[in-house]
């Protein structure tokens, strides 16, 4: 896991997003997620600066539709999100959970 991921897992462990277990490195279809919530149906990717390149972006755009189609939600935020804004991404993958719960 990169610096971004590791940091972020210390917040989504242990069922801290409103008692939902996250898993991390999770396989689904011919992916690898870093981040999946099973009970909300949630992905949270946690991306380095490759993915803003041409080939990067195309990528994940396969790989997000390929999600969706399986009825899942994809959330992305980039590793300095994660490192600088801590609290915010915290606080909108929460809001998901709790929406994706009700």
């Amino acid at each position: 896991m990169t610096e971004a991921e590791c940091w972020l897992w210390w917040y989504l462990r242990r069922k801290r997003m409103a008692g939902v277990q996250v898993y991390r490195q999770k396989p689904l279809g011919a992916y690898i997620v870093d981040f999946f919530a099973p009970q909300v149906r949630l992905v949270i990717e946690v991306d380095g600066g490759q993915h803003f390149m041409m080939d990067g972006l195309r990528a994940d755009g396969l790989r997000d539709n390929a999600l969706r189609a399986m009825g899942l939600r994809v959330l992305r935020y980039d590793n300095l999100q994660v490192l600088q804004h801590t609290e915010a991404v915290v606080d909108d993958i929460l809001w998901h959970v709790i929406a994706r719960l009700g």
